[in-house]
């Protein structure tokens, strides 16, 4: 179950790679095309950095539940299973009703945009980094 789950997140990594590559050889495209190109693997980048970092949160039914749910023993992996028909009741309220509650006390209650920020930025700039060498 572990590797099935992990399967979807390794393989936006590895898209986000392929981008983070593109974008290192985005100069040798033709100008008509170079600025269209390397906005759209920028966008590739990002979008596929997010997805994964996203499909890890450890909650049922994303990816990282599932990956939770096998790391964890019996007991512990039962109980957390339980909470998987609740769980696109606590993203959508993780989502859109926590922030907007906050909204409306004057604090910032987006928890997602803070478990997700700062690691996908994190790894961005890793795999930006990485490709460097190419």
């Amino acid at each position: 179950m572990i590797i099935v789950a992990i399967a979807g997140p390794v393989t936006n990594l590895f898209f986000a790679t392929l981008a983070a590559l593109g974008l290192r050889f985005g100069h040798l495209l033709p100008p008509t095309v170079q600025d269209w190109v390397l906005r759209n693997l920028l966008i590739a980048l990002g979008l596929n950095v997010l997805l994964a970092v996203f499909n890890m949160l450890p909650i049922l039914p994303l990816d990282g539940g599932r990956v939770l749910l096998g790391l964890l023993p019996r007991p512990l992996a039962s109980a957390f299973a339980r909470l998987e028909p609740y769980g696109i009741a606590i993203l959508i309220g993780l989502l859109f009703i926590l922030p907007l509650l906050g909204g409306q006390l004057g604090r910032n209650l987006d928890v997602l945009s803070w478990m997700v920020a700062a690691p996908s930025n994190a790894l961005r700039e890793f795999l930006v980094r990485a490709t460097a060498a190419f």
